[in-house]
């Protein structure tokens, strides 16, 4: 069986390969990805319409009516290795039989293999980490998947629904030492939360740090696992840890009730103190704009963001985010929910909402072309986040006040930052 790899993401789709092809699988982790898949298996379609389709990945369940639409495509969901294997194996003897197309979410336990990235372009094209003057190139490797949580915005629950899959930490550490033979300098570890499986994480740094002293690396960790497991924040620092993203969303507590997220304003300003004492960076994420939202919540978010001295730490994206709602998400079944949601959007796969107030719609849309316009000059962080805070006072028809100065003092030295944000 001969595999051909292509990122979508970073080159061109390889005609030559497609018209060889007897399958086609597309790997959809992300909204993003999957807005990239859909045009171009339609035009894998016109190609070679011989081959299967196939999409696996968290968003292939999720959007498995409308993938199925492009022809007969195959949908595999969560630990989707084994059905892809399958899958190829079967189409390999029985090549006619449609049929009997994968069409599964499977949670089974896996041993997992040593993934190839022959095909796939250098690292240094990916995502850079900046820190001041400096950059590293960045690797990337996943230690666990699915997460226990079930916050109702989040798209990892409707696949795994509360339980998650851990990968061997041998095989972690050979991906990661063939990335850093490829050049890698950093690692960003892309589980939904690292501290899932605690018992599994710390080892698995421990051991990375002794093998690789030099190489530094990133994690996303809930809010409630980091102060539940604060004590264990100094291991990841002597580690390498130079930052740790944690999906904080909102700062109004009756938001975060709606969303389920299991913490609170106050825990939030709690995780910032503990990490900087044990001397590591956060970088918090957020959900900007929600039906939920005020105006008065968005000013007092930037506000927060301020005072805490945290304008360095969150990408401006981060402020002009807008909910998003895939077919199968939680939020449709929430009460406060259906007053503002609307039809589903298959070109955007998401549901239509439209805010209660019309000036935070106007808001949100100012807000991302700020950012947009922003980055293409430039700008940095600092002067993204003046423009924001003066375009939600324009927005409340109230002056401007000056910044309020932080209450922290600054982190020592210069904040940590991939140069691509992730965001959805």
């Amino acid at each position: 069986m001969r595999v051909s790899c292509q990122d979508l993401s970073r080159s061109r789709l390889d005609r030559n390969a497609v018209l060889d092809a007897d399958l086609v699988a597309f790997y959809v982790p992300m909204h993003t990805a999957t807005r990239i898949a859909i045009p171009v298996a339609k035009h894998v379609r016109e190609l070679n319409p011989r081959a299967h389709l196939a999409f696996y990945g968290l968003y292939a369940p999720m959007n498995g009516a409308l993938l199925r639409e492009l022809g007969d495509a195959a949908i595999l969901g969560g630990e989707f290795e084994t059905g892809l294997l399958r899958l190829a194996q079967r189409l390999q003897t029985d090549s006619q039989n449609e049929s009997r197309l994968e069409n599964l979410i499977s949670l089974e336990r896996q041993q997992f293999r040593l993934p190839d990235r022959r095909d796939l372009p250098p690292l240094a094209v990916y995502a850079q980490l900046r820190e001041g003057k400096r950059s590293r190139v960045v690797g990337y490797t996943e230690a666990s998947r699915g997460c226990k949580h079930l916050c109702r915005h989040c798209p990892v629950v409707p696949v795994y629904e509360g339980r998650f899959r851990v990968v061997q930490q041998d095989v972690v550490l050979q991906d990661i030492r063939q990335q850093v033979e490829a050049g890698a300098e950093h690692v960003t570890f892309g589980d939904p939360d690292f501290f899932n499986g605690i018992g599994h994480a710390l080892p698995l740094v421990q051991a990375l740090h002794r093998e690789f002293p030099q190489l530094t690396y990133d994690v996303t960790i809930k809010v409630e696992h980091l102060l539940r497991h604060a004590r264990h924040l100094p291991t990841l620092r002597e580690t390498g840890c130079r930052m740790v993203t944690s999906a904080i969303e909102s700062v109004q507590d009756d938001v975060l009730r709606l969303l389920d997220k299991g913490h609170t304003r106050e825990d939030f300003l709690c995780v910032l103190a503990v990490c900087r004492q044990a001397n590591i960076c956060l970088n918090p994420t957020f959900v900007a704009f929600m039906p939920w939202v005020s105006l008065a919540d968005y000013i007092d978010l930037l506000g927060v963001v301020a005072v805490q001295g945290l304008i360095d730490h969150v990408a401006p994206i981060q402020l002009a985010m807008r909910l998003l709602i895939p077919d199968g998400s939680k939020l449709v079944e929430l009460p406060e929910m259906r007053p503002s949601l609307r039809e589903f959007d298959a070109h955007a796969l998401s549901y239509r909402w439209e805010h209660p107030d019309t000036r935070m719609d106007a808001l949100c849309m100012e807000a991302l072309q700020l950012v947009q316009n922003g980055e293409a000059e430039g700008a940095s962080r600092p002067d993204l986040f003046g423009r924001l805070w003066h375009a939600a006072h324009k927005a409340a028809q109230i002056p401007a006040p000056l910044l309020p100065a932080p209450v922290v003092a600054p982190s020592r030295g210069p904040v940590p930052y991939l140069d691509e944000p992730w965001y959805c």
